[in-house]
Formats: C-alpha cells, sequence, structure tokens
C-alpha cells in the first residue's frame, strides 16, 4: 500500500514539470526583455499582454474541473438492484429508468446508457471520465499536461483566452525584437552578453507562436462548429445516431456558449460561459425522429 502511495506522489509531483517549465520559460522571456533588451517604449504593450496571458494561463491550471451532481447518482435502491445484477441487459434497464428523469440524450456507440463504473454515476451529455483527474469531467475537452488540469465546462473558455494571449504575448516579442535580432545578426551592434539573449528569445518566441497559433486556430474552429476536441473525434451517439453538430446552434449561439452573452466580458478570464454543464440545448432532441434522421442522412450521419 505504501508503494502504491508513494508511486501516486510521484505521478503528482512529476505533472508539475510541463507548467513549471513554461513558468521557466516564460521568466527567462521577461529578463531577456525588460533587462537585457530594455526599450522602453515597447513595455506597456508587453506587459499588458503578459498580464492577462499569466492570468488566463493560471486560472485555467487553478480551476477545479466540474464534475456531475448528486442528481445524476443511482438513488439507493436502484444502486442496490445493478450492483446485484449481472445481467448487462438489466443492469441497462436499471439504468433507463432513472435516466428517463434525467436530462440525458447521448448514448454509447451500441446506444446504451452512458455509465461511469468509476464514479458510480450516469455520465451527463458531452461528460466523460478522466483517467488522469480520476473523476468524471463535465463537457470534457481534453487533458492538457501544459496545464496540468482537465480542460472542461469550468476552464475551456479561460484555455482558449490562454491560447490567444500566449499567441499575443508571442507575436509582440517576435514583432518588437526582430530589428535588434537582424543588428545582431549581421553584426551591426557589438557583441555583449545581451546578444545570446536577445538571438534565442527571438527563435523561441517565434517557434512557440507558430505551434500556439495553430492549436488557437483548431480551437476557435471547435468554439465555432460548439465540438469538443473529443467530440470532433467521436461524434456523440444520438438515440438517431451519430452526430458531430448534434450540438451545433449556429456560429453565434455557438461562441456565446462558451464566452457568454455578454460580450464586455469575452476578453477576460472571469467566468461567463451560459448553463451549467449537465445538460446542452441539441439540435435533434425535441423534432420528429423521421425529420432527425433526414438531418442525419444529409450529414452523412457525422
Amino acid at each position: 500500500m505504501a508503494p502504491s502511495h508513494a508511486l501516486r506522489c510521484c505521478k503528482r509531483a512529476l505533472n508539475w514539470v510541463p507548467v513549471l517549465f513554461i513558468n521557466l520559460v516564460v521568466g527567462w522571456s521577461y529578463y531577456a526583455y525588460v533587462v537585457e533588451l530594455c526599450v522602453f517604449s515597447y513595455l506597456v504593450i508587453f506587459h499588458i499582454f503578459l498580464a492577462m496571458f499569466i492570468w488566463s494561463y493560471w486560472k485555467t491550471i487553478g480551476s477545479r474541473p466540474a464534475s456531475p451532481s448528486k442528481e445524476f447518482c443511482l438513488p439507493r435502491a436502484e444502486k442496490d438492484l445493478f450492483e446485484r445484477e449481472e445481467r448487462a441487459e438489466a443492469q441497462q434497464e436499471i439504468l433507463k429508468k432513472v435516466a428517463r428523469n434525467l436530462p440525458v440524450y447521448t448514448r454509447t456507440a451500441g446506444g446504451a446508457i452512458r455509465y461511469c463504473d468509476h464514479c458510480q454515476i450516469i455520465k451527463p451529455d458531452r461528460c466523460h471520465h478522466c483517467s488522469t483527474c480520476e473523476m468524471c469531467v463535465l463537457k470534457m475537452d481534453h487533458h492538457c499536461p501544459w496545464v496540468n488540469n482537465c480542460v472542461g465546462f469550468s476552464n475551456y473558455k479561460y484555455f482558449v483566452l490562454f491560447l490567444a494571449y500566449a499567441s499575443l504575448y508571442c507575436a509582440v516579442i517576435c514583432a518588437t525584437v526582430i530589428q535588434y535580432f537582424i543588428k545582431f545578426w549581421t553584426k551591426q551592434l557589438p557583441d555583449t552578453h545581451a546578444k545570446f539573449h536577445i538571438l534565442f528569445l527571438f527563435f523561441v518566441a517565434a517557434l512557440f507562436f507558430i505551434s500556439i497559433l495553430s492549436l488557437l486556430s483548431y480551437h476557435l474552429w471547435l468554439v465555432g462548429k460548439n465540438r469538443t476536441t473529443i467530440e470532433a473525434f467521436r461524434a456523440p451517439v444520438f438515440t438517431n445516431g451519430p452526430d458531430k453538430s448534434g450540438f451545433s446552434l449556429g456560429f453565434s449561439r455557438n461562441v456565446t456558449e462558451v464566452f457568454g452573452d455578454q460580450a464586455k466580458y469575452w476578453i477576460f478570464p472571469v467566468f461567463s460561459s451560459l448553463g451549467e454543464g449537465h445538460s446542452f440545448v441539441t439540435r435533434l432532441v425535441h423534432i420528429d425522429p423521421e425529420q432527425a434522421n433526414s438531418i442525419l442522412q444529409q450529414n452523412g450521419k457525422v
């Protein structure tokens, strides 16, 4: 038992290595830009984007993933029946009976009620179990090692802002450092101890900008489609079949669902997403089944 506990502690400590790495890189970039380069006319805009970047980054890290409420747990009587029952078909009948009173519309690939054996709950729509966090996470997108946290309903907006401000932070560095980079590279400026910092700062910022911008573009596309990363790779299954666009309500409403209905809060890492994460409006649930099947056939069920 003790070795197992020790291994879990070591694993948790190692999970913070990527976060430590990011903070060391940011700390070094601050030293190189503010101390070694030190161009006063650029410092205001540099500090603005740095502050927004750090704020959104640590909000993503510090926001505990939202988990399903007790409403999705099996009542004691049904739970006892479920645990005693060995037949999968009978277990599904118990789950279906409980799920009738819950806003659950998605199913497994085989059409069964989505149930988490680890957390012993009926999974709300878009909820998935994270093996790293050891819990079910509402509207789970993915587990991100760079923030050592699950990205889901409670912090997805913060994560997108983190990517946006990280891109802008790197862009500001590249745009303002490039002239000094060229002068050092072409030996128009004398060799000093600042040369290494300036040359390396430009290369690192450019590399991070390209990689982060590509990730940001992908997540902005997901926001516009109202999909999570999991749903982009594996379409959610409804009673009428799989449908990648099942939660899409149109571009404007999709963006509003993540960022909120008050645009003044969009650029700040404060919670403004709509809903409570347990249920989501779907485009096919409350319409005629034949019409739903027609839409799915038109979309190739994707």
